[in-house]
């Protein structure tokens, strides 16, 4: 009899190095995403150009081949990372480059009256950003934020083809050694939908507490 239980031990092994991706390359997302999407309004034109160039880059190839240009090509120049890491690295930069434009646009979206009271304050452009607009700007950003999430959540199988072991490489394991596709595929197909409830359900929780008491300044 099949030692099932040894198999979804595997599984769940890989949705622990399929968590680990998701929340690092989150993180990093995140901070290319303001990183990016700020320079995009920034008012030195290098500064734009650099920014427009790493968003349409990254949103203009494939993350196959981004990944791939991390892991296996890097190495040439002298930068060597572990699947892991290239993982994190292709995935966070990848996703990034959307959530800059999500930046870029929420900021725009803030009234134009609240910039010219900033003026009137004669707050200097970083305390403009950091206590009057991004405050308004961040709570609209957030769900596209958790979508972006789940997409960097469900792209994460893609480092299986540099043989990280998540949890789509351990199901292909599974299904190679004992000839069952269903079981396998299954339990990942479950593993990543919970995943996914579970940023939304973050996402919308702290979507709720920053939006309290916005709605009457509006």
């Amino acid at each position: 009899m099949t030692d099932w239980s040894g198999y979804l031990t595997l599984i769940l092994q890989g949705a622990l190095v399929t968590a680990q991706l998701t929340v690092m390359g989150c993180a990093l997302a995140l901070v290319a995403a303001f990183v990016a999407g700020l320079g995009r309004l920034a008012p030195f034109a290098p500064l734009r150009w650099l920014a427009t160039v790493y968003i349409e880059f990254f949103r203009g190839t494939s993350i196959f081949v981004q990944l791939f240009w991390v892991y296996f090509v890097l190495p040439f120049a002298g930068i060597t990372l572990s699947p892991l890491m290239a993982g994190v690295l292709a995935l966070g930069l990848n996703v990034g480059a959307y959530g800059a434009e999500v930046v870029r646009g929420a900021i725009l979206s803030v009234p134009k009256d609240q910039y010219e009271a900033t003026i009137a304050l004669n707050l200097t452009r970083l305390q403009r950003m950091r206590h009057v607009i991004l405050p308004q700007a961040v709570p609209l950003m957030l769900p596209t934020f958790g979508n972006n999430a789940i997409e960097l959540l469900k792209a994460t199988a893609v480092v299986s083809l540099i043989s990280l072991s998540d949890m789509t490489f351990q199901a292909q394991v599974v299904r190679a050694q004992t000839g069952n596709t269903l079981v396998p595929f299954l339990a990942i197909l479950i593993l990543y939908f919970a995943m996914a409830s579970l940023i939304s359900y973050a996402v919308r929780l702290l979507e709720r507490r920053m939006t309290r008491g916005l709605d009457g300044v509006r």
